[in-house]
């Protein structure tokens, strides 16, 4: 489009560009560990019930005669199939006749049991503080803890949806700025939350500013870029979200106190807020929605600090007027969430989108949220998934570059959920294999997502871009929603949940053959471009007027 001829006249990648990108790159290293917190925050460890003859302070050696901390354990508390203790079940009474026994006793009745009345007693070796232990959600009030996380969830569906309205009404900077200081004051208040209820209504609201953030940063820095950087531009961003992974399973690792590591994550926000003062709006959000001055200011701003100082000489308002005029035009029409009903090829391509997107974090997520499931040393799962999610997205800019948008979704899409599925048939013995394979899906995983967010930027109009964003990324919310609520499946099949997260993936690659390649093609800026199909017309028109663009 014109504008792409503009920006790539004004530094298409130079100095002012690297800068911003710089920044907001560093605030996604810091801020994406806030959407996997409670991998470590509510970790669950291992817990049995309080019994009074054991975890009696008050009780002296001599009360219980000689018998050890073990055989107390177990006149105390029964055991499972494997012969552990249960973890939410007591005898009645103690069973002293257990220790004259070889575990079993056939003739004898059932002794009666009943619920931790009194509370757990937890394994502090790994976990010495989370939530679970702060609040006690464990047994009857496990299913709390994937409340807690939905509600995350939850807030991020909102703040995709709404944040993206806005963000296209009032611009992407002032969004940004606010969700940076609503992160900074509701992360850090959870740090104090006295009670779950008020953690899970801080939770929603961080999780409200976060995906908002995550969203209008990369809108920003694409807005910002020419077409031909746009590949390396958003793998240089995912990049960004991989480091967070790995900053995250080192901070859990050093900070295990779960209020010192909400506090450690938080407290950086505000900083973020401060900085970003200095932020550029975006220039082709500003000219589309017929903001001149303030769009030739920006891109004035940009092009003298990437030393093109002459561009403030070469162009007018009157001059992009007249180059831009049926994207002026345009932009004066209001556009909202009810339009990509109304449109009948933009309407098809979000429901495509849509799904993309719920399957991608809908099998992410499975994996994301699950750490314990895969093994024990989740620390160092967390620090494996980052380093893969790293290579990966270097692996999406290759694929990216030379075989197309489309195909790479399929490629990664197919290998994303054949690695699940081939876990299921794992046994748990064989543990090194199964988080191999596991680390494979989350690297396909990342590669899909920068794949499927480069694909999504080139078919939406600028125009509407932040709000399909906002739709795209409610549908991907649901997916993560959905993901913690899939486990309780397991009480059926314990492969069922993770059959899920296989099958949907390879579901979603069929789906994005129905989307347009968009490899070296420039960004739409109305939705004009795709209903009527005009890019031949476009392209004749951009001809016209390049003469009078490369003046400058």
């Amino acid at each position: 489009m014109v504008f792409e001829e503009l920006l790539d006249h004004a530094g298409g990648l130079g100095r002012s560009q690297i800068l911003q990108m710089v920044y907001l790159l560093v605030g996604i290293i810091i801020l994406h560990p806030h959407v996997l917190l409670e991998n470590f925050t509510a970790a669950i460890p291992g817990h049995r019930c309080w019994v009074h003859i054991l975890d009696n302070d008050t009780i002296s050696h001599n009360d219980t005669g000689t018998l050890s901390p073990e055989a107390l354990l177990r006149v105390s508390i029964p055991q499972d199939s494997n012969l552990r203790p249960e973890k939410c079940r007591r005898f009645l009474h103690p069973q002293w006749q257990l220790l004259h026994l070889n575990g079993t006793f056939p003739n004898m009745s059932e002794p009666d049991t009943e619920p931790c009345v009194d509370g757990w007693v937890y394994d502090q070796s790994t976990y010495p503080s989370t939530i679970v232990t702060e609040w006690d959600l464990v047994c009857e009030s496990q299913p709390l803890k994937s409340v807690a996380q939905f509600l995350f969830m939850a807030g991020s569906l909102m703040g995709a949806l709404i944040c993206g309205w806005l963000s296209d009404r009032f611009g992407r900077k002032l969004v940004l700025r606010c969700c940076f200081l609503q992160l900074a004051i509701s992360g850090t208040c959870t740090a104090f939350a006295p009670n779950f209820l008020i953690y899970c209504a801080l939770r929603f609201s961080s999780g409200f500013a976060v995906t908002a953030i995550f969203s209008n940063a990369f809108i920003l820095i694409s807005e910002w870029t020419v077409a031909r950087f746009q590949a390396l531009i958003v793998s240089l961003t995912f990049s960004a979200f991989s480091f967070g992974q790995m900053l995250l399973g080192a901070l859990a690792f050093v900070v295990q106190d779960w209020r010192t590591l909400q506090l450690t994550l938080s407290v950086p926000s505000f900083a973020f807020f401060v900085l970003s003062r200095w932020l550029m709006e975006s220039a082709r959000w500003l000219i589309v929605n017929n903001h001149l001055n303030e769009g030739l200011k920006q891109l004035s701003r940009a092009a003298y600090i990437n030393g093109r100082k002459d561009i403030s000489e070469s162009v007018s308002v009157t001059f992009v007027r007249s180059v831009m005029q049926k994207e002026l035009d345009a932009g004066q029409i209001q556009t909202s969430i009810f339009d990509v009903l109304q449109k009948p090829k933009l309407r098809v391509r979000i429901i495509y989108l849509c799904f993309i997107r719920l399957s991608i974090l809908l099998t992410y997520f499975g994996l994301a949220l699950n750490l314990q499931h895969l093994g024990s040393n989740i620390f160092l799962i967390q620090v494996l998934f980052g380093t893969a999610s790293l290579t990966a997205r270097y692996a999406a800019l290759l694929t990216l570059n030379s075989v197309g948008r489309r195909l790479s979704q399929i490629l990664f899409m197919f290998t994303m959920g054949l690695s699940i599925i081939v876990t299921i048939f794992l046994p748990q013995e064989m543990q090194a294999l199964r988080v191999s394979s596991a680390v494979l899906g989350v690297g396909a995983c990342a590669a899909t997502t920068t794949c499927a967010f480069i694909h999504q930027n080139e078919l939406i109009p600028t125009m509407f871009r932040a709000t399909a964003a906002g739709i795209t990324l409610m549908a991907g919310w649901c997916g993560a929603a959905l993901a913690p609520l899939l486990m309780t499946l397991m009480v059926y099949s314990s492969q069922l949940p993770w059959i899920i997260y296989g099958l949907t993936p390879i579901l979603a690659g069929f789906i994005v053959l129905l989307l347009p390649e968009t490899r070296n093609r420039p960004l739409p800026d109305t939705i004009e471009d795709l209903e009527n199909d005009r890019r031949g017309s476009r392209k004749a028109e951009q001809e016209e007027t390049s003469t009078k663009v490369t003046q400058f």
